[in-house]
């Protein structure tokens, strides 16, 4: 693992990083949710692990569960949600040429990010 981070919603481990793309292990606890967001210079793809939960593609939102994978192309608006009462983790493959937490435009957020 390369770092980690603490989120309001749960947490990130980033488990590999190249010039081209990047892994991450995320956790989101129970009844939370990830900000409504985009990103300009990534697209992603999900696997869920573990728990269950919404994911809102461009305001349509779909069920999903462990086995469930989940394309997000860039500039998609995209949020996972947990609902369910255990955490929910899914491994999270970026491509693109760039992986900076900069690269998130927000739409709406539980959490009163910018």
């Amino acid at each position: 693992m390369l770092n980690g981070e603490v989120r309001p919603w749960g947490s990130y481990q980033v488990l590999h990083i190249e010039e081209t793309f990047q892994v991450k292990r995320v956790e989101v606890n129970a009844g939370q949710r990830l900000s409504y967001q985009l990103h300009h210079r990534r697209g992603e793809k999900w696997t869920i692990v573990t728990g269950n939960g919404t994911v809102t593609l461009n305001d349509r939102e779909f069920p999903i569960g462990p086995g469930s994978v989940v394309a997000i192309p860039v500039e998609t608006k995209h949020r996972i949600h947990n609902t369910g009462a255990e955490p929910l983790v899914f491994v999270e493959v970026q491509l693109g040429d760039y992986f900076g937490e900069d690269d998130i435009v927000r739409f709406a957020d539980d959490y009163n990010r910018a």
